[in-house]
Formats: structure tokens, sequence, C-alpha cells
């Protein structure tokens, strides 16, 4: 999954590139509008062959993608999607780190508030 999702920033990141022929661009919309779109020729709601139609596309995509942009220019946009990756990971940690935190401090919040009341449910009890 993480090859695929790498592929897929690498081909987003060329999409963009102005040195990509715009023959390379359309392959890349019309696989892309494909796997995404609601209406394909197998649909997807099909248990294996709505979802294996949907990969072949996909698969002949990349392949094609791979021959029409030049390579030099598909390295780059490689490093440039592995560079956001890293970056979007620090983010997500950081990220991940700040709920981990709302959530401990609003348990604690709670323990404090139930605690409380159960001190002043004792004291007027005696």
């Amino acid at each position: 999954m993480r090859r695929i999702h790498t592929e897929a920033q690498t081909f987003y990141v060329a999409f963009k590139h102005p040195r990509v022929p715009w023959y390379a661009k359309l392959v890349a919309a019309m696989t892309a509008g494909y796997v995404l779109s609601p209406v394909q020729l197998i649909p997807s709601f099909i248990p294996v062959i709505g979802l294996l139609d949907d990969v072949l596309v996909l698969l002949l995509g990349v392949r094609l993608l791979r021959r029409m942009i030049p390579a030099d220019v598909l390295a780059q946009c490689r490093a440039q999607a592995k560079t956001a990756e890293m970056q979007r990971k620090d983010t997500d940690s950081s990220m991940a780190a700040i709920v981990v935190f709302v959530a401990i401090a609003t348990l604690w919040l709670f323990a404090a508030i139930a605690f409380s009341r159960l001190i002043a449910v004792y004291l007027l009890s005696t």
C-alpha cells in the first residue's frame, strides 16, 4: 500500500510538472477519473471482478505514464513526493501527539470532576 501511495504522489507531482507532455497528463487524469468514478464498466460493488478491473486500469495507467514521462522528470518527481511524504509524516506525528494530549487532559478532567463529586457526596452524607 505504501508503494501505491508513493506512486500516486509521484504521478500527482508529475501531473503538475511543466516538462510532462500533455498526453501523459491526459492519461493520468483519465486513469484517476476511471478509478474514482462511480460509473464503470464493471461496478466496484461486485466482490472480486469489480475491484480487479480497477486494479487493471490502474496498473495499465501507471505503465503508460512511466513510458510517457521522461526518466529525469520522473526521478525528480519521485524525490519531491518522498520529501512531501516525510514532511507529512512529521506533521502527522505532531498532530497525533496533540490529539493524545487533549484526550489525556479530557480524561483527567472528567476523573477530577467525578472524584470531586464523590467526595462531596461522601461529605454531605456524613
